[in-house]
């Protein structure tokens, strides 16, 4: 693992994920440019002092070498170091598993999307809400074709705990995210309307291909966006609507996704997460349940305990990490359902076309770069 050291929040899921089903185990780590934050995430996680580094080269090198060394890069940092880690381990023939964004800009992700062709090493990036098992069975309603072409998609994401400067109290959190250098062009867009996106290409099984955004930012003085709103036009003629905002007062972590077809729509809710409503035109309603039998196999295989049993966040992120093992124990080129670098890419894509064309105040543009 490189980065996750004390005060990080995605470190130690990253961390509980990876190790829940025991395919994975944590050996070697840089978890900070600080020695002694390092030792100490180290002693925390049972890491021996030998493989515990002060620079994520000397573990790539190091690890690279051994004949028991690691196999999989966890990279938990925040997003200016994307790339160059992401390239160093998979250039020293390592896997990689990154935490999204793929890297600071839509330049250094194509680099890196050549990097993983030529190393041959897998590359998965952690939207973690594909690893949800619901999610994954409205995937498979709308590949099945249940409701008829696409012809609408709406997400939200909306937070509300940026609607004070924390960034300006010393915040570590916020403090990265609210910096160009470390977090690239889009503060909130490239934080969690990344998701959305990916989670509105991901269930709706169709591409954006022209968006008209508005990507603002509210709270005075802060140097990125911290509220998006944009419109979608996708292959086929469906249109959507993609909301991301982190000043939404009072809300906690409100993603949800609606996709309406010709025959009738989907809703899935995070906050209600074991749970997929299904609106027929010409029939009743109907709400499916998490690890029920009747449910797809991707979703049934996402869930580890009996249907009433509530599982989430980890249990989704622990899904991607199977995933990856599986991949990698089997030697396969892909890893199945696990966003990979062309998603990477595309997330990119994404928040830099919209961040230029909402300054630029240009309307309608084509998604460039994707």
């Amino acid at each position: 693992m490189v980065g996750g050291g004390p005060g990080s929040f995605i470190g130690p899921v990253h961390r509980m994920a990876a190790e829940l089903d025991g395919r994975i185990r944590l050996v070697a780590g840089a978890f900070s440019r600080d020695a002694g934050k390092s030792a100490e995430a180290a002693r925390a996680w049972g890491v021996a002092p030998d493989r515990t580094y002060g620079d994520y080269r000397a573990m790539i090198a190091a690890e690279a070498s051994r004949a028991d060394g690691a196999e999989l890069v966890a990279v938990v940092t925040p997003n200016h170091l994307h790339f160059d880690v992401s390239a160093a381990a998979l250039n020293a023939g390592l896997h990689v598993m990154s935490d999204k964004p793929a890297t600071l800009d839509l330049a250094q992700a194509k680099a890196l999307a050549e990097i993983v062709a030529a190393s041959g090493k897998l590359y998965g990036l952690t939207h973690t809400y594909t690893g949800y098992p619901m999610v994954r069975q409205a995937r498979e309603i709308v590949r099945r074709g249940d409701l008829g072409a696409v012809r609408k998609i709406v997400v939200e994401y909306s937070q509300g705990w940026l609607s004070r400067p924390l960034e300006r109290g010393g915040d570590k959190q916020a403090g990265w995210r609210a910096d160009p250098a470390q977090s690239g062009v889009g503060g909130c867009i490239g934080d969690i309307g990344v998701h959305a996106f990916n989670l509105a290409e991901f269930i709706g099984g169709v591409r954006v291909q022209r968006l008209c955004a508005d990507v603002s930012t509210v709270v005075e003085g802060r140097a990125l966006d911290d509220d998006c709103n944009v419109l979608l036009r996708f292959a086929g003629g469906a249109r959507g609507v993609l909301v991301a905002s982190q000043i939404s007062a009072g809300a906690r972590n409100g993603l949800k996704i609606s996709v309406y077809g010709e025959l009738g729509g989907l809703s899935w809710s995070h906050e209600r997460h074991t749970e997929l409503t299904i609106d027929w035109l010409d029939g009743p309603s109907q709400t499916l349940h998490a690890a029920s039998p009747y449910l797809a196999d991707i979703a049934r295989a996402g869930s580890r305990i009996p249907t009433g049993h509530p599982e989430g966040f980890i249990e989704a992120f622990a899904n991607l990490y199977r995933d990856m093992a599986d991949a990698i124990a089997e030697g396969r080129s892909e890893a199945g359902l696990v966003p990979d670098i062309g998603e990477g890419v595309r997330g990119m894509a994404f928040v830099e076309t919209a961040v230029a064309a909402s300054r630029s105040g240009d309307g309608w543009v084509e998604l460039q770069g994707a």
